[in-house]
């Protein structure tokens, strides 16, 4: 008798394909996962449910500067203490938590959601440059501070927006070299990031 083919139940598989899509998540990691939910008390199981639903039916992106918030505007857009004509161009919404906890910066953030990358199809209209580029209409920002990573893409991104809001008279200013080359910001630490901050260099 030919042996019987093992099949895993398909709630188990959508799961483990689920959690495979996630970045970092390979195969076997996203099988740990469905298998440590599976044994899961019931509770818990719910509370990680209701959380990947809170996150996409409460969060949105903040109006002004494209961070994550609950609101229409985050809490460092609505802050009138903040420096409203400095605002610091960042990659991702992780980025700014990384520059907040240097406590070194007191002005405003923008978000690109991801960088120049020609290669895999991203160019300026697949990220947020357009938003930028309208904030600075009204002239209350006089300088931009590029605090995108310093990978090549990074590095492009940042040199494109020099070249776009450059001649509207904007000070455009990148991070010193005292990050480690490649190195997400996310990761950096704070002493580093701060005297980056501090050191920052016209573009």
């Amino acid at each position: 008798m030919a042996e019987r083919e093992a099949r895993t139940p398909e709630p188990i598989t959508r799961l483990i394909e689920a959690f495979n899509r996630l970045p970092g998540i390979g195969p076997k990691s996203a099988q740990r996962l469905a298998y440590y939910v599976l044994r899961a008390p019931a509770a818990e199981a719910e509370g990680l449910a209701a959380a990947l639903r809170d996150v996409k039916t409460r969060i949105q992106f903040c109006q002004t500067c494209l961070n994550i918030t609950e609101g229409e505007r985050c809490s460092y857009c609505s802050d009138p203490r903040r420096d409203q004509t400095v605002v610091c161009v960042v990659e991702e919404p992780l980025d700014i938590l990384a520059i907040e906890r240097t406590a070194s910066f007191r002005g405003l953030y923008h978000v690109l959601h991801g960088v120049l990358n020609p290669m895999d199809g991203i160019g300026p209209d697949e990220i947020r440059i357009r938003e930028l580029v309208e904030r600075l209409k009204d002239g209350t920002v006089t300088e931009i501070i590029m605090a995108t990573n310093q990978s090549l893409e990074g590095e492009a991104t940042a040199m494109y927006i020099q070249r776009l809001v450059g001649p509207a008279g904007v000070r455009v200013t990148r991070l010193a070299r005292g990050l480690p080359s490649g190195a997400d910001l996310e990761y950096t630490d704070d002493l580093t990031l701060a005297r980056a901050l501090e050191g920052r260099q016209e573009i």
